[in-house]
């Protein structure tokens, strides 16, 4: 297999890219925390940025639902923002001051899903704007990334609890406690394996859980490698970003794992996604956007 790595400049300086995505129109869209723009990038390396309407919102996290709107969090603005591809904008503020948003997914049952990293809850939103929030159990647990599993319930990352949560439709919580202590896990997706897999930035480790609690941990062979996101990928493959080695991971569903190097020097990589062709893209805080174009 050979990865070969192309490397896109944002349009604008101190744009510091941080969530990606694929949309259902084929680009790659990705938010602009510095910047408080939501990017657009196709695959020839075109590339266009929308202003969000709310100021310094402290835009995070990005998802492209069924429905082909863009939906992010605003961390520092305390709202849900949706796009559509034309670039309007609906924003919807939440209940509670200072909640700060940061992941997000779609479930099941149409909503959109997300964290409240201050907050200490987990919440949904509808299509038109019907916000319902759970609280956790433990204060200060730091809900981060958040993700559909495959059993029909949300799975999110508590980063300050050291622990997997577990959330139905209905909002019954459960929490599974990660066997390495202060772990910090931050990132998590579903795997073609059935099991959720989910990455320890302080532990310095991938995780799998089972749908039934079941964990087994594969330690990184970069020390301080420092992983952040993890997406699902083809071929069974899970890839992550290394924030602190400046490398891409990827595992397999066995636990073998190998690293690319990122050919910019301190790329900071964030977010990852994998389009429907199979080609790895990843938001670097450096002002560009990583791909790599995989080679059997």
């Amino acid at each position: 297999m050979q990865i070969i790595t192309q490397e896109y400049k944002t349009a604008n300086r101190e744009s510091g890219p941080y969530g990606i995505t694929t949309g259902q129109d084929g680009a790659i869209w990705f938010t602009e925390h510095k910047g408080n723009r939501i990017g657009r990038l196709t695959k020839n390396g075109d590339m266009r940025t929308f202003d969000l309407p709310t100021p310094d919102a402290g835009v995070m996290s990005i998802l492209s639902a069924r429905t082909g709107d863009l939906w992010f969090t605003e961390y520092k603005a305390n709202k849900i923002g949706r796009m559509t591809m034309e670039g309007t904008f609906t924003e919807f503020e939440l209940p509670e001051a200072n909640s700060s948003p940061y992941g997000l997914t779609e479930g099941p049952d149409g909503a959109i899903w997300f964290t409240e990293l201050n907050g200490n809850r987990i919440g949904n939103i509808t299509p038109t704007g019907v916000i319902t929030e759970y609280a956790l159990p433990r204060e200060g647990s730091y809900p981060s990334y958040i993700t559909a599993g495959p059993d029909g319930a949300l799975w999110f990352t508590e980063n300050q609890n050291n622990s997997i949560g577990r959330i139905t439709v209905d909002g019954e919580i459960t929490e599974y406690r990660i066997p390495t202590e202060q772990s910090g896990p931050v990132g998590i997706t579903a795997g073609a394996d059935g099991a959720l897999w989910f990455v320890q930035i302080n532990g310095n480790q991938i995780g799998r859980i089972t749908t039934s609690g079941n964990f087994t941990e594969y330690k990184i062979p970069f020390e301080n490698a420092r992983p952040h996101a993890i997406t699902a990928g083809a071929s069974g493959y899970l890839w992550f970003t290394e924030w602190g080695a400046n490398r891409i991971g990827r595992i397999t569903c066995t636990g073998d794992i190998t690293e690319y190097p990122i050919p910019t020097p301190s790329a900071e990589p964030h977010g990852i996604t994998v389009d429907p062709g199979g080609e790895v893209w990843f938001a670097e805080e450096c002002d560009q956007i990583g791909r790599f174009t995989i080679q059997y």
